[in-house]
């Protein structure tokens, strides 16, 4: 889809801002909790009532509080680490120690139907809730990342190395393991009870136990509800938008929605890349550092990404009227930028100057999102970027390609499950096992991770009905799951809408962004109060601010901050299909020069 405006559809024709901010045209539906005259209407605080009482106070089948304490001002902090990257083996979630204090809170810690499982090992559903002395009245369920097994602080961050996060907002917040430990991670995907709860059971378990523990604790339940997360946590929020509907407001992140076929593209793409790579080489295993895995690095070196990355901004860069290291036309530089002829081809040894005829067969078509041998998508394709340089991009195409792609595809997503070879499994027979059911495993792989309907989200339009609000933003560099693909799904729901998405949801691309966070990137943002304000006072969001995070920022500096660039470069990010455009004076370091056009 081209973004000048004479070539948008008419279904997502949008209201541009005079100015850097929110649009301010209200809009109908009655959301959940809603008043009778369909108006949006805000939800209402109150003060905690109780809190260590709470282990015996509170009762809800199914349920075992372990612990419920005082929570002092300052002891939590919102540090810089990422949600949506796997535990290292044995390691435990990392309470933050940076960023900005979160005010007095009361930690509960508990489990949901501890059980034995067909393995025989024991499984709970382990979650905490983080409830503030001083609530808003409103819920936020932290969707995590990765294969989940681990409870990670109930923070509820967002946006790079977070500044504020629905803790720090006043939000009632719980996170939870999904269903299983991180040390049953290997085994985990055998048990078939585990495999539903960590696709979409636990957050359909979890839900109404949290709000009944949020109305004993305060005296009265949440007014409104959110779900988030990015990654695999963007996934939970995909899919009980589709399936329970219990919540409302979506702030959707870099969404794995169809991970099983974003997994096995890594496998395929492992195996394309292998034969480019040094012979043997070999790396440390990303979650234990006492095993390796074979280094494919050397099939697409950092320099020759840089290559590549400085090609796109050479062909793209100005596109959106300045030439600032960034590329904010990403559809326009889709069909602008050729890797065959805007990169020079090697005649001979590879120099870093070049690429050889076979790289350029391979970059294509691992872009492209693989194909089996029989022509059938494995995935969709990924827009090229300048953010490919970045080591984020590298540690997903070459590391956990061959590290933990493998485990989720043969181990969760297939059926029958089983531990697979990276880079000799037959893909074209791999595909199939994703459909597939029996005796045990009644739930397909792809159906236990999907949402329902995801090819024509028409089902939405209840939600849509009755004023919920979903937005989502995604990486436009990330290597793992594409910002294509989050785009087409955006164009399948206005499809299915009759041309009415963007009452509804609001996309958010974040050029140069890699997977969540980090990369050539203003990846710094709050996205959770536009939505509150959209599902709350009818406001939509049309242009959000973005920071870069450099050098002494308070939610932990990015690294792969260009080094001319201004430690806060600001931009605005724009609700697709809009781009942000040099208003052709001023500052490039500042998002009030720049415009969602």
């Amino acid at each position: 889809m081209k973004t000048p405006s004479s070539h948008r559809p008419r279904a997502l024709q949008l209201v541009l801002p005079a100015s850097l901010g929110l649009v301010l045209s209200a809009c109908g539906g009655l959301p959940a909790g809603g008043n009778a005259s369909g108006a949006p209407k805000a939800a209402q605080g109150a003060a905690l009532q109780q809190c260590e009482t709470l282990a015996a106070s509170f009762r809800y089948d199914q349920t075992a509080i372990d612990s419920a304490t005082v929570v002092a001002a300052g002891t939590l902090r919102l540090g810089g680490h990422e949600h949506s990257r796997p535990l290292p083996q044995g390691a435990a979630p990392a309470q933050p120690t940076g960023g900005n204090p979160v005010a007095e809170h009361c930690l509960i810690k508990g489990a949901m139907f501890k059980r034995k499982g067909s393995d025989n090992r024991d499984y709970a559903i382990g979650f905490e809730m983080r409830l503030p002395k001083d609530w808003n009245g409103r819920f936020y369920y932290q969707g995590n990342g990765g294969l989940d097994g681990a409870v990670r602080p109930a923070e509820g961050a967002m946006g790079g190395g977070p500044l504020t996060g629905a803790l720090m907002q006043g939000f009632a917040v719980i996170s939870s393991d999904a269903g299983h430990t991180g040390a049953q991670t290997p085994f985990f995907g055998v048990e078939a009870q585990s495999r539903l709860d960590y696709g979409y059971q636990a957050v359909a378990k979890l839900t109404p136990m949290a709000k009944a523990l949020i109305a004993t604790a305060y005296g009265k339940g949440p007014d409104r509800s959110y779900l988030g997360g990015c990654s695999n946590g963007g996934r939970h929020a995909m899919v009980e938008a589709a399936r329970g509907q219990a919540y409302d407001g979506y702030l959707v992140g870099a969404p794995g929605y169809r991970l099983p076929n974003a997994a096995l593209a890594q496998l395929w793409g492992a195996q394309q890349w292998a034969p480019l790579a040094v012979a043997g080489a070999t790396a440390k295993h990303p979650l234990n550092p006492s095993a390796s895995i074979p280094d494919l690095s050397g099939a697409f070196t950092k320099t020759e990404r840089q290559l590549v990355a400085n090609a796109i901004l050479a062909k793209c860069d100005a596109l959106d009227g300045a030439k600032d290291g960034m590329v904010q036309a990403t559809q326009a530089c889709q069909s602008t930028f050729n890797l065959k002829t805007d990169v020079a081809t090697c005649t001979g040894e590879r120099n870093g100057q070049c690429l050889s005829g076979a790289q350029k067969d391979v970059i294509a078509s691992v872009f492209a999102g693989g194909r089996t041998k029989a022509g059938q998508a494995i995935y969709s394709a990924f827009p090229l970027d300048p953010g490919l340089a970045g080591d984020n991009w590298a540690m997903w195409k070459f590391a956990n390609s061959v590290a933990l792609d493998p485990l989720s595809v043969g181990t969760v997503f297939s059926t029958p499950p089983g531990p697979i070879d990276p880079l000799k499994d037959d893909v074209n027979a791999r595909l199939p096992l994703f459909s597939a059911t029996n005796d045990v495993y009644r739930e397909s792989g792809l159906s236990l991770m999907t949402p329902p309907g995801n090819d024509n989200p028409v089902n939405l339009a209840k939600l849509k009905d009755r004023g919920a609000k979903m937005v989502i933003y995604h990486g436009v560099a990330d290597a793992i799951f594409s910002a294509e693909d989050t785009r087409q799904w955006l164009l399948r729901l206005d499809q299915a809408l009759g041309g009415k998405a963007d009452s509804f949801a609001r996309f958010f691309p974040v050029p140069g962004m890699s997977h969540c966070s980090g990369g050539p990137a203003t990846d710094q943002f709050d996205l959770l109060s536009p939505l509150v304000k959209w599902v709350e006072q009818g406001v939509p969001p049309q242009a959000v601010l973005a920071t870069a995070r450099g050098v002494g920022n308070s939610g932990g500096a990015n690294t792969e901050l260009p080094a001319d660039w201004s430690a806060s470069r600001s931009r605005p990010l724009c609700a697709y299909p809009t781009v942000a455009t040099y208003k052709g004076s001023g500052s490039l370091e500042d998002a009030a020069n720049f415009s969602c056009r």
